[in-house]
């Protein structure tokens, strides 16, 4: 996942937001040497089997107001489609207009580059500073007006809620109950996400969008079906409705950022990860560990170990309802301290893996690899087949994107669902066959997949090696 719009701006190139000062330091200033750092993320990954999400920051357009925009840039433009809030200059969330920029800057990522995924974070409203209300009086009271005149309507139409009931006012005149504060902000947002789901998949049906929530949905306080937590809350504060956006298909994924360690008093990671087990409504449910936090805790049980061990075993105990984790941050698995990247290595992901399947974008598999032959070459003894047959003008969905190749013993039975068989992973039609003497026989078995991960019928062939 990488961030290529943290603040209204591009690290790639545009023509709707200039270039991030992340690159060269002022905001609006292409890289000198010229270079696209989300195309080359892009291909770095693709030729390493991964996937790349371009994670984009909705609503931010300054993180410090010390931080000076470029000219050309939307708040420099329009500064009454801004608030200021604290040190942070933002996008406000109820206009119309500013969502649709949104949309039109993600959209065009999506259009121009190969992307697997959109990824949002966690800063929909901002997180409060205390002793300073949000700054949208005016603009809730002008929307109340135009309610309760009947110009406008306190229904979440298109956003997941009933209509508030009419109240008559006249003859011929019907105006609406005007929503609550807080259910007003969430539907503001509401309205961008199901608006931003549509246009991803109206661009490229098969690319994700999917968010990284803060870790906790609603206290039990505020809601009997809540966490038994006691911090910030997305809903209440944050005014994101991360449920329904999953109970509404807006989202392809979530990613619950479960940044604390187990035994946390006020967010305690067990609790929240069997919380959010039990509500991943539908959608893929992966979590977000924080490195740092789980090398710098000790395991309750093994106090002489941080807490990996104790993690993943719980998280894996909710297969299939979690899926999988995601690791923030990728500076810090680098770095690799309590040698949790090693860990990760060695024991969690020793085997190479199919990415999750995403059957309700799309659940039919390519065809199956066709003439698979073993023949020594001028590179060595290579193992190569055809690509699927597809139609004359095939739906990229229904083309294979890459291929898997097994490797099974002589007598052994064919399983793929054991990934200790996967030998690769690759876009290319061939492999290169590790030969030694050509007195052991082995059994290969190939498939195709798909860009969602749909693997088709299986083709193999006996080589000696």
């Amino acid at each position: 996942m990488f961030q290529v719009r943290p603040e209204a701006d591009a690290l790639y190139a545009s023509d709707i937001e200039p270039w991030s000062r992340y690159l060269t330091g002022v905001q609006g200033q292409a890289p000198v040497p010229y270079w696209d750092p989300l195309s080359f993320a892009i291909e770095a990954c693709h030729e390493r089997g991964m996937e790349l999400h371009a994670w984009v920051n909705p609503y931010r357009a300054k993180s410090s107001l010390r931080h000076e925009l470029a000219p050309g840039h939307v708040a420099t433009l329009h500064p009454e489609r801004f608030v200021t809030y604290g040190d942070q200059l933002l996008f406000d969330p109820a206009l119309a207009e500013n969502r649709d920029l949104i949309c039109r800057v993600v959209s065009d990522i999506v259009s121009r580059y190969d992307v697997d995924g959109i990824h949002l974070d966690d800063y929909f409203y901002p997180y409060p500073v205390t002793g300073t209300p949000y700054p949208d009086e005016e603009r809730y009271a002008e929307y109340c007006r135009q309610a309760i005149g009947g110009q406008g309507t306190g229904s979440q139409t298109g956003a997941g809620r009933t209509a508030a009931p009419g109240v008559r006012t006249g003859v011929g005149a019907v105006a609406s109950v005007p929503l609550s504060l807080g259910d007003w902000r969430r539907r503001n947002v509401n309205l961008l996400m199901e608006q931003l789901h549509a246009a991803v998949h109206r661009t490229k049906p098969w690319v994700k969008l999917g968010v990284s929530p803060f870790g906790i949905y609603r206290n039990r306080a505020s809601d009997p079906d809540g966490s038994a937590t006691r911090g910030l809350q997305n809903y209440d504060d944050l005014y994101a409705d991360v449920l329904l956006w999953a109970r509404e298909g807006w989202i392809d994924y979530n990613i619950p950022q479960i940044y604390w360690q187990i035994g946390h008093p006020a967010a305690d990671y067990a609790t929240l990860v069997n919380w959010w087990a039990d509500h991943a409504c539908g959608r893929p449910l992966f979590i977000g560990q924080s490195v740092m936090n789980t090398v710098q805790n000790a395991d309750p049980d093994r106090p002489s170990s941080h807490q990996l061990r104790a993690k993943m075993r719980l998280q894996r105990s909710h297969a299939p309802a979690i899926q999988g984790s995601c690791q923030w941050y990728a500076a810090a698995l680098v770095d690799n301290p309590g040698n949790y990247r090693e860990a990760l290595a060695r024991e969690y992901h020793r085997y190479p893996a199919l990415q999750p399947r995403f059957a309700f974008i799309d659940s039919i598999a390519p065809g199956r690899p066709t003439r698979l032959k073993a023949a020594w070459t001028a590179e060595g003894y290579v193992l190569s087949w055809t690509a699927p047959k597809v139609k004359a003008d095939p739906a990229e969905m229904d083309r294979a994107a890459q291929y898997v190749v097994y490797r099974f013993a002589k007598g052994e039975a064919v399983n793929l669902d054991d990934p200790s068989h996967i030998v690769a992973i690759t876009h290319q039609t061939r492999y290169l066959l590790p030969y030694k003497d050509g007195r052991t026989q082995w059994r290969y078995v190939v498939t195709a997949l798909d860009r969602l991960q749909n693997e088709s019928r299986a083709v193999s062939r006996r080589v000696k090696l």
